[in-house]
């Protein structure tokens, strides 16, 4: 997310502070470089025009220019300009005072409106809501189906329609009966799709709009077509009155230009992103955390709450302890992997740290998620004993576990070395947090700034 036009950015930055002392001239410079990147990232071209002027003013101000650290000053007004072209702060939901409140999912056809549904009924379900589903979608071959089987595999209930209903108005209205008969405070309502705007569709759209009196109408855009989602979305937002956006494949666009683009061009915010296929990969959308991506400096919040929200805090309390005993078993290794794929594809994870320091190289660490499926296959293969204590592991052990695994003695091999090789340096951490580690890192010579000297962060 981001990737390209963060790696562009970054550079433009590290040029200034080669400078020293910021100018006009090289700050025009800047500005071009920044204005390419944009453009380069498939950012809506009036949004980079508004964007630069707006830093323009701002950097070339007196304060800017006679700064100690101008540079920086430089990445806190590119930080700030770019949050409020992407929406200032998070836009929340809006629910109906007299429930159920109403969500009507619009789009194109094969935006990601069915899957985002259900991801949205997850979430909404996570956060304290009762939500329901309906498609009202009586023209694309098994498209209420696949609602279906999205509702079940989020665990939420959606109405399937009375014999003879075959008009979405009248199963619009059908469910929004039920939702208020069972007790439902939301309902989504999964609207059909075009693979273009066309007048009928419209019409339809608005009817519905006038029947159901929706407290939100989300309009689903996938990231990856850029500007033409950008241009979907405004010709929606005419015709319909959105009131937000749900931008989906955002794990997959490196470019950004659709996120940067969209609410400057409709006035409507990004409510929600989706990073990715599992219908738990659906995120509200914080322009602060964007912009500090974009930039470089990772989103550090979003990994705590993820983590917060799926780390057993009782079992993290107790791999401390083990830790610092050193016991540290074939068993935890497992388990600890397991904890770690709850947060979702560790690409991701690696995209909200920091570019900085030490952590700079991360951004080249390509996850083999296979791998870590291996690893996890060749441990569940061991015997209780074999997790406990992995001296015992011989020769005939290691082949028995190969085939049960399913991978190879070599592979096996590897994983013990490795597990071994971290046992030490476990060891060692352990008996420096306990005194010795204190008196040897006082005597290492660490890099400048350590591990944020380069920080091009938004404080001076």
């Amino acid at each position: 997310m981001f990737d390209n036009l963060s790696e562009k950015l970054q550079r433009v930055f590290k040029n200034l502070r080669g400078e020293g002392k910021l100018s006009a001239e090289n700050m025009e410079s800047a500005l071009r470089e920044i204005r390419m990147a944009l453009l380069e990232a498939d950012v809506n071209f009036k949004v980079v025009k508004q964007l630069i002027e707006n830093i323009k003013q701002k950097a070339l101000g007196e304060e800017v220019l006679t700064s100690l650290s101008p540079s920086q000053q430089v990445v806190k007004i590119v930080h700030e300009e770019l949050i409020k072209i992407l929406g200032s702060h998070e836009s929340k939901l809006r629910f109906a005072n007299e429930p159920p409140s109403v969500f009507l999912i619009v789009g194109l056809q094969g935006s990601g409106k069915t899957t985002s549904t259900g991801k949205l009924a997850r979430w909404l379900a996570k956060n304290g809501h009762r939500p329901m589903v309906v498609s009202v979608d009586v023209y694309r071959p098994a498209a209420r189906e696949q609602l279906k089987i999205v509702a079940r595999e989020v665990g939420q209930p959606i109405y399937e329609g009375a014999s003879g209903e075959t008009q979405p108005l009248d199963l619009a209205r059908s469910a929004r009966r039920e939702s208020n008969n069972t007790g439902r405070d939301v309902l989504l309502v999964d609207t059909a799709g075009r693979l273009h705007i066309d007048e009928e569709l419209m019409v339809e759209l608005q009817q519905l709009k006038e029947q159901l009196n929706p407290v939100e109408i989300l309009f689903v855009a996938d990231a990856m077509t850029g500007q033409d989602a950008v241009k979907s979305a405004d010709e929606f937002h005419k015709r319909l009155g959105i009131t937000g956006v749900i931008l989906t494949k955002m794990d997959g666009d490196a470019r950004g230009g659709a996120a940067l683009s969209i609410r400057h061009v409709t006035g409507q915010p990004l409510k929600f992103v989706g990073i990715g296929e599992r219908l738990d990969a659906l995120e509200p959308f914080h322009p602060d955390r964007a912009a500090s991506r974009i930039l470089g400096m990772g989103d550090i919040l979003s990994l705590i709450e993820k983590a917060s929200e799926q780390i057993d805090q009782k079992k993290a309390v107790e791999m401390q302890r083990k830790l610092l005993d050193n016991d540290f078993t074939l068993a935890d290794f497992r388990d600890q992997l397991r904890q770690l794929r709850k947060l979702g594809p560790l690409q991701g994870l690696l995209g909200m740290m920091p570019k900085v320091g030490m952590l700079k190289e991360l951004k080249d660490v390509k996850v083999d998620e296979k791998e870590i499926n291996r690893v996890v296959a060749i441990i569940d293969s061991m015997t209780p004993k074999e997790r406990q204590n992995h001296m015992i592991i011989n020769g005939s052990r290691r082949r028995r576990i190969a085939r049960g695994s399913g991978t190879s003695v070599q592979d096996v091999n590897q994983l013990l070395k490795q597990y071994a090789e971290a046992r030490k340096m476990m060891k060692m951490v352990s008996g420096g947090l306990k005194g010795n580690l204190g008196r040897r890192m006082g005597k290492m010579k660490l890099p400048p700034g350590f591990p944020f000297g380069d920080m091009p962060g938004p404080l001076g």
